[in-house]
C-alpha cells in the first residue's frame, strides 16, 4: 500500500479491543517516534507508556477520553532541552516542543497503521493536571496523547473522517 492509502485509510479509532499490543509492534511504533526529525535535532520528545492498571486507572481521572485503549503514549517534550527562538517579533519566547512532539506522534500513528494497529490522538485533558498526577517533573510538558490498540466489532470512522477541503484552500502560490 502506498503511503497516501495508508493515510487515507487511518481514521481515529474510538471502539478498541481488550486486545493487547504486541511488545514488539509497539517497541517499532516507539521507535519510529524516535527517529523523527526535530528542530536543530534536539530530540526533546519523551514518551510515557500508560498500560499497567495503576497508569490506566490515574489515565481516567485525567481525560473522559481514554476510549478504554489498553496502550495510551502521554507524549511530552523536555522543556530543558527544546529548540528556542526568544526574538521572534510575532511568537515571542517560541519554542519547538509542540511541533517536535506532533512530528513524533503522527510519524508513530502512521507506523502503528502500517502495522495493523488503530490509534486515537487526544488532546482532552488539563497538562498540569497531568504533570501531578503522573508526578512529572516540571519541565516535563505534555502536549498530547496517543492511544493504541485493535479495533472491536463496533469499529467505524467518525462521519467527519470523509469531510476533506479541497487542495485549493490549502495551498496558496506566491
Amino acid at each position: 500500500m502506498s503511503f497516501l492509502e495508508l493515510a487515507k485509510n487511518r481514521f481515529s479509532e474510538r471502539f478498541f479491543s481488550d486486545k493487547k499490543v504486541e511488545k514488539e509492534k509497539l517497541d517499532m511504533i516507539l521507535e519510529a517516534g524516535r527517529i523523527v526529525p526535530t528542530a536543530c535535532n534536539y530530540q526533546p520528545q519523551r514518551f510515557f507508556v500508560i498500560s499497567s492498571d495503576e497508569g490506566m486507572a490515574k489515565l481516567k481521572t485525567v481525560t473522559k477520553f481514554h476510549y478504554n485503549v489498553p496502550v495510551m503514549i502521554l507524549m511530552c517534550y523536555d522543556d530543558d532541552v527544546v529548540w528556542t527562538q526568544p526574538n521572534d517579533r510575532l511568537l515571542p519566547n517560541y519554542n519547538s516542543g509542540d511541533q517536535d512532539v506532533s512530528i513524533a506522534a503522527t510519524t508513530m500513528m502512521y507506523e502503528a497503521e502500517e502495522l495493523g494497529v488503530h490509534t486515537i490522538w487526544i488532546r482532552g485533558f488539563d497538562a498540569k493536571t497531568v504533570q501531578e498526577v503522573f508526578e512529572l517533573p516540571d519541565n516535563m510538558i505534555p502536549v498530547m496523547m496517543l492511544g493504541l490498540g485493535y479495533p472491536n466489532e463496533n469499529s467505524k470512522p467518525n462521519p467527519w473522517h470523509f469531510k476533506r477541503n479541497e487542495l485549493e484552500s490549502f495551498v496558496k502560490y506566491i
